[in-house]
């Protein structure tokens, strides 16, 4: 009998959208010593050279996420093919993104570190992908890696859930790979829901070791890895009328949106709220109190 010839999967092949944190205030502070920006860059440029060589195929897309703006950098499909030219480009682009960010920034005060626009990259990223579903029947099995570092943002909670859903529904999953020295509660969830992989690393100098060991694999392959999973899931959500997180708080039943506090009436949707419930107890339990006569 004649040998069967192995067939390559669909699942072998991989569109790969890497989200990078491209945030200044981020990379100034004092904690990333460790871990320069150029040396980040290097290890990333490595990390996307090896997922080319995996699969003649493969595809990645390099999104930069800045603290005012966020824009594609890098095309493996439309760069050239050369492990230099990859790198030349990249780089390029991405100088010219940070001199952009600055320039919408320089009205903007900010204390501390800023969070970067996850909200906007995420929903560039879907928009990618959603392109190439309809490109034709044929096509490499997305995901999503987030290279991020910046504390997240209260205010981008609607966007960023929304962003996690349409993945979710359109079986795209969200690797997280945390660079900074917190957990980031929003990367937690949309690791979690989309069926991707969470990961902080503890040493940011083998950061190349983490990313070719955890997520260079393909969807198809990850069957049969034992890759690492989170230890617990900040499920926390943000309010929407002060844009903090809290434990427990206000629902609309009508649109869900979350208050802190007890509002007459919804600010999102409109609809009007009963009273809030006190302890003082209700006229039902005043009569079975009553004493008989």
């Amino acid at each position: 009998m004649t040998p069967v010839q192995p067939k390559l999967s669909i699942d072998d092949v991989s569109l790969l959208m890497v989200l990078i944190d491209a945030n200044p205030f981020f990379w100034s502070a004092a904690n990333t010593t460790s871990l320069p920006f150029s040396k980040f860059l290097s290890h990333v440029v490595a990390f996307l050279n090896s997922v080319l060589l995996l699969n003649q195929l493969n595809q990645v897309v390099v999104i930069a996420t800045g603290f005012n703006t966020c824009d594609y950098v890098y095309d493996s499909a439309a760069a050239g093919a050369l492990p230099n030219q990859r790198a030349e480009s990249l780089l390029q682009k991405l100088v010219e993104f940070v001199v952009k960010d600055e320039q919408l920034g320089k009205e903007d005060s900010v204390d501390g570190i800023g969070s970067s626009l996850l909200s906007g990259s995420l929903s560039m990223a879907l928009c990618y992908i959603q392109r190439v579903f309809r490109s034709g029947p044929h096509h490499p099995q997305p995901r999503i890696l987030c290279l991020h570092g910046s504390p997240d943002g209260p205010e981008q909670y609607v966007a960023i859930m929304n962003a996690i859903f349409s993945a979710q529904r359109s079986m795209v999953p969200i690797d997280s790979c945390l660079l900074g020295a917190q957990h980031s509660a929003f990367l937690q969830q949309a690791s979690y829901i989309t069926g991707g992989v969470y990961l902080k690393p503890q040493q940011l100098d083998g950061l190349f070791q983490y990313l070719s060991t955890v997520f260079a694999s393909d969807l198809y392959s990850r069957n049969f890895l034992q890759l690492p999973k989170p230890v617990g899931v900040d499920f926390r959500a943000s309010c929407f009328c002060h844009k903090n997180t809290i434990d427990m708080g206000y629902i609309c039943s009508v649109c869900l949106s979350i208050f802190c506090k007890h509002h007459k009436n919804c600010s999102t949707c409109g609809s009007v709220f009963g009273q809030a419930q006190t302890n003082a107890p209700s006229t039902s339990n005043q009569k079975r109190k009553t004493p008989e006569t």
